[in-house]
This record gives C-alpha cells, sequence and structure tokens, in this order.
C-alpha cells in the first residue's frame, strides 16, 4: 500500500509539472488518482463550491445557488456533477461552424454565484481546444472590475496528454493565473487501459482542508480525497511505468506520430470530396467529419458500415 501511494505521489508530481504548476524545488504537487476524468471532475468542483461557499459565508452573503460556466460541448460527467451535487450548470450555446465554448459568451454568463468557468481542452465534439488563454483574459478583466474573482478549471481529459508535447508553447494550463485546477485521463492519450484519471490543483489552498481525509491504517498518515475509497491499484502501476518508461521524448514521439496519422486520414477523406472536415488541425489527433449537402446517406449508415466493415475483418482474421 505504501508503495502504491508513492507511486501515485510520484505521477501527480511528473503531471503537474508537466503543466506547469508553480511548484518549488522541494514542494510536493497536490493531486491524486481518479477512477477517470468523471471522477477528477466531481472532486474539482467540489473544491470550487467549498471554497465559494466559505467566501460567501464569511461576507455574509448567501451561498444557497452555486453555479458552473461551460459550453454545450460539455462531456455528460458535468451535468452529472451539476445534477448531483446541486450546481446550476449555465451552457453556453453552440453555433453553426463553431463548436467550442465562445470565451466571450461564457465570461458574459459569469456572475456573483459562479463557482468556476469549465473550460475543454479537447472538445467531445470535434477535439478542438477552446481558448484557455483569452477566457483567462477576459475573466480577469471582469473580476477586476467586480471585485470577484471567479477561477478557471480545465477539463483536459483528452488533450492533457497531447498539448504539452506537440503544442509545448500553447497557454492552456497553470501558466495562466485563473487556472486553479486541471483534469486529465490516463486511460486516453495517457496510454494506460481504462480506469484511471488525475486532478492536480495549482497548489494547496485549491483544494479546501475540510475535503481531506487522514488515514494511519498502516502506521502513517495518508491523506485521501477521493470520492470512492477501494479501487484496484494496477492503473496507477501502469501510468507510473509508462511515464518512467517513455519520459517526455517518447510520449512526444507518439502524440506526433498520432498527428501525422490524423493529417493522413483527414487528407485522404478530403480526397473523397465527400464530406466537410469539421475537426481542426492543432488539437487532439482526430478526425470529425460530416456529409456534405448533396450526400444521398448521413452518418448513421456510414457508423453502420463501418462496424460491418471492422466485424467482417475480426472475423477473417480469427479464421485464419
Amino acid at each position: 500500500m505504501k508503495n502504491l501511494f508513492y507511486m501515485q505521489n510520484r505521477c501527480v508530481n511528473m503531471i503537474a509539472h508537466l503543466f506547469n504548476a508553480p511548484l518549488g524545488d522541494s514542494e510536493t504537487a497536490v493531486g491524486v488518482g481518479t477512477v477517470g476524468s468523471s471522477e477528477a471532475i466531481m472532486l474539482a468542483g467540489l473544491a470550487f463550491k467549498r471554497k465559494w461557499q466559505n467566501k460567501r459565508r464569511a461576507e455574509g452573503k448567501p451561498c444557497d445557488k452555486p453555479n458552473i460556466v461551460t459550453g454545450a460541448n460539455v462531456q455528460v460527467c458535468w451535468e452529472k456533477f451539476a445534477r448531483y451535487f446541486e450546481v446550476e450548470l449555465k451552457e453556453v450555446k453552440l453555433r453553426d461552424g463553431y463548436y467550442v465554448m465562445d470565451p466571450k459568451k461564457a465570461v458574459e454568463m459569469v456572475d456573483e454565484n459562479t463557482i468556476c468557468v469549465a473550460a475543454i481542452l479537447g472538445s467531445t465534439l470535434n477535439g478542438e481546444f477552446e481558448d484557455v488563454k483569452l477566457l483567462n483574459d477576459l475573466l480577469v478583466e471582469k473580476n477586476k472590475a467586480t471585485g470577484w474573482d471567479t477561477p478557471i478549471h480545465v477539463d483536459a481529459a483528452s488533450g492533457g496528454f497531447i498539448a504539452p508535447f506537440i503544442y509545448p508553447e500553447l497557454e492552456w494550463d497553470f501558466r495562466l493565473p485563473l487556472v486553479k485546477s486541471i483534469n486529465v485521463s490516463g486511460h486516453k492519450y495517457g496510454l494506460v487501459y481504462a480506469g484511471i484519471g488525475w486532478v492536480i490543483w495549482r497548489n494547496k489552498e485549491d483544494l479546501p482542508e475540510e475535503l481531506i481525509f487522514h488515514i494511519n491504517y498502516l502506521g502513517a498518515d495518508q491523506p485521501t480525497f477521493t470520492l470512492n475509497f477501494s479501487k484496484g491499484s494496477s492503473q496507477v502501476i501502469a501510468q507510473y511505468y509508462q511515464l518512467i518508461r517513455l519520459g517526455y521524448e517518447g510520449y512526444k514521439n507518439i502524440m506526433e506520430n498520432c498527428r501525422d496519422n490524423m493529417l493522413v486520414l483527414k487528407q485522404g477523406l478530403e480526397k473523397t470530396g465527400k464530406f466537410n472536415i469539421v475537426s481542426k488541425d492543432n488539437g487532439v489527433p482526430l478526425v470529425a467529419f460530416s456529409l456534405k449537402d448533396n450526400s444521398c446517406h448521413n452518418e448513421f449508415e456510414v457508423s453502420d458500415m463501418l462496424r460491418r466493415f471492422w466485424l467482417d475483418c475480426a472475423c477473417l482474421h480469427h479464421a485464419s
């Protein structure tokens, strides 16, 4: 058990440094391994809600109507958080040709009851990175004008293990002062099998102490702040192995290869003349597309034919 905590803490520190957390030479990062990004988002959301409530109570103001601002493209786990923990979800509507949250409209929706604005590094719809830098700058201005201190959470479930390696100059992480927490899925581009996520806080002040439980089952203090206590250790071990085995250069080579494959697929689809590409080159290395208006087919038919194709391939492989 002690070795598992050690490996988890090592992973947290490596990921925190990857996200440019403002840590001193001997300072330990604040974060934890979770059961995917869903639990990570629940924990981050709870931290924001509790901090907002504590501040409102100290000011003698009501704290019964918290809200969170996101784009309408968020994953369902954000809706779960809002419903389970009684937080209003204020969604910025998308528009044709623009499939991510508009930072300007998001900041317009922020009020004194907003516990945070959630940006996505890798939209669920097309893999596009939202403009966290612009969101941060606009929110800094609004906070200054209103006296609020509305923070940002970055849902980097897909993009957190991509941007640091192939877009290192992109400012989306703890280099931005209002980014207080980031989640990432180890079981996506972290290259671990399903069941592991991570949430990292900017510093200790961003995780309220009352959310941390201290246990001493093994004769030493072990802080825990996960929603569930019992879980398998294999994913943490696998993440630790991948991080130390591949290192920065190893992950960089893999992500660059994924991007190159994405570009080849995109070019092939474009050459057919039958598809509109809706994903961006700078984002999660995937290709999202729609059929052109003059097509007599639809996306559901394409999806069904692709499933049949892969099932046929699997059957042939098994028969051989």
